[in-house]
């Protein structure tokens, strides 16, 4: 092994680009298209009618003549190729992404058959590859008719609430290149930290080669800086391969590390590491990725990131559009960027996998990823050997991001066909299957968590998402908590009876919660009528998700007089839920709370949905609110969820709580509850200091013994701080 070491400043290589090979070649992106009844084994004429020109990366329903279009289709693109540049170099056509089953053929060639729409997929081309040349590609994205036995591994695209109903994903949607490489070539490179102090980071690498030579090779590696200036270090494996497919593996030692820490907890720095593959001092292939040094464990599901341990709050993220090959990395970082000035450190990454750009923004930006698999809801038994080779891509796919820090395999694998229907014999279908045996929790996702703990042993693996503990049957997972909203819950005081029972040890993290709101008015008037009575309540439903029934039973949206009546109403009775949530996670956190992650962030399309921030990326009240609620100091009570009679004695405690790796002192905390008609009748001040990452304190309490009947409200503020809170909670007497 040898190591160099050299002195320069940090360059400027593309933020987000993904090097793969020695030399790339794009393929044009304008292409043809044909939309198709029936495969014809690659047999399409270009000289006949029916094709149309189209750009890609795309959707096919982007193309004017194609919105309804579902299925099967045929592209073809004619592309010049440079000679090779040596005998011994090999060509290999890559395919970055394609929704959702893809069969090219090259000059007539058949280069078989691939299945998933997030997995980059290759073919080596070198006999195949002429000076000018002919791809057609069979692309096929059936609808899931059959909602309870689905075969297709695309999550949300194709079974959610919250994903637009007219629309079909399919399409070539990343783009496609030639890659040359020499006699061997680098299929893929994983490292993650082993062990790190401040002079040494231990980095465990494994290397995917295919090699047609033996003989002796050298991997150089290169970390150069990317977020900070620091010395480049090139380190030098030597190794002896035979010829075929193989992986090798190693330890690399990185001096004066420095280390990547969520945008709280520190600065995100980040190296551009460089992997060549030498044969006789002749580079043969290489690539480039963005890593971080960290270290990330969930102990009790209380997450520690370089050993420090914090409090997770966060939110769930819908793919940033319908139409995710829209997405840019300028998109991507303003989303991550909306969640960090919440006062968020992780998005979920919401059974889907996302645009790659969202993965570099988010390692740039220090937020954390929880990466689902593309599942969700139920699943027929013959998915299981392709779910394993995809769990299999996914992990190798984003294994050096450090902002993925948490694989979940599956999302609610439980009896759901239309979250709207609430009627007894579904409810009842749904809790035997979470309560009872489900194949694809039982069986399929145990499975597939042993495939990714056995492809990466560093991050903490969850079998399914919203999993209950069971006592003596299972000891479940993370938890949703949809009381207040689904009568398949309950009502927010069925929440509070079973928070004194098992239901505590369900919120140690919890990654879903939240309610349906409106958008403001200028993005509603985009898809809705600004005259209630031409509102259609029914196309609202069936296309832009809006449960308006479900809608019904919390508040009375349809005595309202105006369109900004009802969003009114909506967005305060989903400020109320989140805050509901968020106050009393917040009260347990540690204690066993370790995450706090509502449900969602973003709208993926023009929608009356969870999300706090629409389509259009304007936020709602709603962002602002869970903004002050997830604050790094924060002053709270806890109000029961009900109404309370006129004598009742009502205690009222005050709680303040730091989620900053540092104390904070001097800090102004007041309570003012005032009656009915506005007069103070008790008001308390102090000044207090809360200990780095403390727990919940409670600094005093009021008690309220209520004469007459009204809204008494209780005004919290916590001042003399970077970020002031203020909270106001309605008391209501009758």
């Amino acid at each position: 092994m040898m190591i160099h070491q050299q002195n320069q400043t940090l360059d400027t290589i593309n933020r987000w680009a993904l090097t793969n090979g020695l030399v790339t070649h794009p393929l044009p992106t304008t292409w043809q298209i044909r939309p198709l009844d029936t495969f014809t084994h690659g047999s399409y004429p270009l000289e006949h009618a029916g094709w149309h020109t189209i750009e890609l990366p795309s959707h096919w329903q982007q193309h004017p003549d194609l919105r309804q279009h579902t299925g099967k289709v045929a592209y073809a693109c004619r592309f010049a190729a440079p000679p090779l540049a040596a005998p011994a170099t090999r060509a290999w056509l890559r395919f970055n992404g394609v929704f959702y089953q893809a069969h090219p053929y090259l000059n007539g060639r058949d280069l078989g058959r691939h299945e998933g729409y997030f997995a980059p997929f290759e073919y080596e081309v070198t006999d195949t590859l002429h000076a000018e040349n002919t791809l057609l590609v069979e692309v096929d994205c059936p609808e899931e008719h059959n909602k309870l036995g689905k075969r297709m591994i695309t999550g949300v695209f194709s079974h959610w609430d919250c994903i637009d109903p007219t629309s079909n994903p399919g399409g070539i949607w990343l783009p496609v290149d030639l890659h040359y490489s020499g006699p061997t070539r680098m299929l893929g490179a994983r490292c993650h930290t082993d062990t790190l102090d401040d002079q040494i980071a231990q980095i465990r690498y494994r290397v995917d080669l295919d090699t047609n030579q033996a003989g002796s090779v050298v991997l150089r590696w290169t970390f150069t800086p990317r977020t900070f200036n620091d010395s480049i270090q090139v380190i030098e494996h030597r190794r002896t391969l035979q010829a075929g497919r193989f992986t090798m593996s190693g330890l690399l030692k990185l001096r004066n590390p420095r280390l990547w820490w969520t945008h709280d907890l520190g600065r995100p720095d980040l190296y551009t590491v460089t992997l060549e593959v030498l044969l006789d001092d002749t580079p043969s292939d290489q690539t480039s990725f963005v890593f971080g040094v960290r270290t990330f464990e969930l102990r009790n599901w209380i997450a520690h990131l370089n050993g420090v341990r914090f409090l997770i709050k966060g939110n769930n993220y819908a793919p940033g559009d319908t139409r995710i090959a829209t997405m840019t990395y300028e998109r991507c970082a303003q989303d991550i960027e909306l969640a960090r000035a919440c006062n968020m450190n992780l998005l979920r990454v919401h059974a889907h996998v996302d645009h790659p750009t969202l993965y570099h923004a988010a390692n740039e930006a220090g937020m954390l990823l929880w990466q689902d698999m593309p599942l969700q809801w139920l699943y027929n038994a013959l998915v299981l050997p392709e779910a394993e080779r995809q769990t299999r891509a996914m992990v190798h796919q984003l294994y050096n991001h450090p902002s993925v820090v948490i694989w979940c395999m599956h999302n609610e694998p439980i009896f759901v066909a239309d979250t709207n229907d609430e009627t007894v014999p579904t409810r009842a279908r749904t809790y035997a299957s979470v309560f009872g045996f489900s194949w694809n929790r039982d069986v399929m996702d145990t499975a597939l968590k042993r495939v990714a703990e056995r492809e990466d042993p560093t991050r903490p693996v969850v079998r399914s998402s919203g999993e209950f503990y069971v006592p003596f049957v299972r000891d479940g997972t993370d938890a949703h908590a949809y009381f207040g909203w689904y009568a398949t819950y309950g009502t927010l005081r069925d929440l509070e009876n079973a928070l004194r029972t098992v239901m505590k040890v369900n919120i140690r993290f919890v990654t879903e919660f939240g309610a349906q709101s409106f958008p403001n008015l200028e993005s509603s008037l985009r898809f809705m009528s600004p005259a209630m009575q031409d509102i259609d309540i029914d196309y609202l439903n069936q296309y832009h998700g809006f449960q308006a029934q479900i809608m019904d039973n919390w508040i009375p949206w349809r005595t309202a007089s105006t369109l900004q009546e009802i969003i009114d109403m909506s967005q305060d009775y989903q400020i109320f839920i989140n805050r509901y949530y968020i106050d009393r996670l917040r009260y347990y956190k540690y204690r066993p709370t370790g995450g706090i992650v509502p449900f969602m962030f973003i709208d993926p399309y023009p929608a009356i949905l969870w999300s706090i921030v629409d389509y259009w990326r304007v936020p709602k009240r709603s962002y602002y609110a869970m903004q002050m609620a997830f604050a790094p100091q924060y002053a709270f009570t806890l109000v029961e969820a009900r109404t309370y009679a006129v004598g009742e004695a009502i205690v009222l405690p005050i709680y303040a709580v730091n989620d900053a790796q540092h104390p904070v002192y001097d800090v102004h905390l007041s309570a003012c509850l005032c009656d009915p008609a506005g007069a103070a009748i008790a008001l308390i001040e102090h000044r207090i200091a809360l200990d780095a990452d403390c727990l919940a304190q409670e600094i005093d309490r009021l008690r309220l013994t209520t004469t007459t009947p009204g809204t008494y409200t209780l005004d919290v503020t916590l001042t003399n701080i970077e970020q002031e809170t203020r909270q106001v909670y309605d008391i209501t007497v009758a």
